[in-house]
């Protein structure tokens, strides 16, 4: 077993433990917001539906229902600007981590084989890399690596940590370039609907990919948009020619969702009035941290996308980390996120908007 887990690297959330003890020691408690977990209920006609399905004795499918199915194709056409989607092109997932950690190993890569990512990105990239025991490669322009070797590009627009949205110049520029080197893209668009500042754009679109989806595969989760990340519940769509393999893997790993998280999601799917109020919340609990952590001399760079605030006040990230902790805030690190973040911290929206108010008063000068 430890050979398995000696590849991977220190879980990073572990480091942390200190800093939110000292939080967590405030007389009026910890203002969390160091991880991106939503804090708002579900909404109610999402809960009827896992309710509705409450009564599922039987094994659900790998690929979900029709319904779902449709519902997907659905969604991607209408909110993404996709076109001729099909169900081939769609496949559910258990939580968009669980994908984004095993898949160079379900796409059979391995020793000799590249992972790349983003220099500032989420660490389970390097971790699905470590994992399929392939080699993995941080980059700034992904048109700039050497293609020899290089069997998956992650891109991940709007970023996690920074906010960074890719234009669609940008897109198609990096999805010519990977298709001339025959190299499969993922692009990981979960925060996709919380734009603030750009209108982020899907490797879906066809201004994108030419109305192809040869070699281009987009991740999405209800996580954020719908905040269901309690009902892991995530999908692919893009080329069917990768996910086609990858359901028959998942069909005997039995990978499936729920059938009630299933029905849960054809509702979320159907509705954009309760993505509308979401993203009005954490547009508010953004206006408020945004301005409190200008006005205690941090500067935020990036984030105009996201449920998180890229700040810095060039200094070490810890010694960051520590300020904000004595005043009963804790934050992300940015190095986590790889090293160029040494010197920013991660500041989540996701709190309540008494909590939110409250960290802004701890940082009025």
């Amino acid at each position: 077993m430890s050979a398995v887990s000696d590849r991977l690297p220190t879980f990073p959330w572990d480091k942390l433990e200190p800093y939110k003890k000292t939080a967590a020691a405030h007389p009026d408690g910890i203002v969390d917001l160091s991880v991106g977990t939503p804090v708002d209920p579900v909404p109610e006609l999402i809960q009827k539906a896992l309710i509705a399905a409450a009564d599922s004795p039987g094994y659900p499918t790998v690929w979900g229902t029709p319904e779902l199915r449709d519902a997907i194709t659905r969604w991607v056409e209408h909110r993404l600007g996709a076109r001729g989607v099909t169900h081939r092109h769609v496949l559910p997932v258990v939580g968009s981590k669980e994908l984004v950690a095993w898949l160079p190993t379900q796409l059979g890569l391995g020793p000799g084989d590249k992972v790349a990512f983003p220099r500032l990105a989420y660490p389970t990239y390097e971790v699905g890399a470590r994992l399929a025991r392939a080699e993995h490669v941080a980059y700034d322009d992904p048109t700039e690596l050497d293609p020899a070797g290089l069997k998956l590009l992650w891109l991940n627009s709007p970023s996690n940590p920074t906010g960074r949205v890719l234009s669609k110049e940008e897109l198609t520029r990096i999805v010519a370039w990977a298709r001339e080197h025959g190299v499969l893209v993922l692009s990981d668009e979960c925060y996709i609907e919380l734009g603030w500042e750009a209108d982020p754009v899907s490797v879906l679109h066809p201004d994108v990919n030419g109305g192809s989806y040869d070699g281009i595969v987009a991740v999405h989760s209800l996580s954020k948009r719908s905040n269901l990340a309690g009902y892991r519940a995530a999908f692919l769509a893009g080329d069917p020619a990768v996910l086609g393999p990858l359901l028959q893997i998942r069909k005997h790993g039995g990978m499936m969702t729920s059938a009630p998280t299933q029905a849960a999601v054809v509702a979320a799917l159907g509705d954009d009035e309760h993505v509308r109020v979401q993203r009005e919340r954490y547009a508010a609990r953004r206006a408020v941290l945004r301005e409190a952590l200008l006005a205690h001399g941090f500067r935020i760079e990036h984030s105009e996308a996201s449920l998180y605030l890229w700040a810095t006040r060039d200094e070490s990230c810890w010694d960051t980390v520590a300020h904000l902790a004595d005043r009963g805030i804790l934050v992300a690190p940015g190095d986590f996120y790889g090293p160029a973040g040494a010197t920013f911290v991660r500041v989540a929206l996701t709190a309540t908007d008494d909590r939110i108010r409250t960290a802004a008063h701890r940082l009025t000068p």
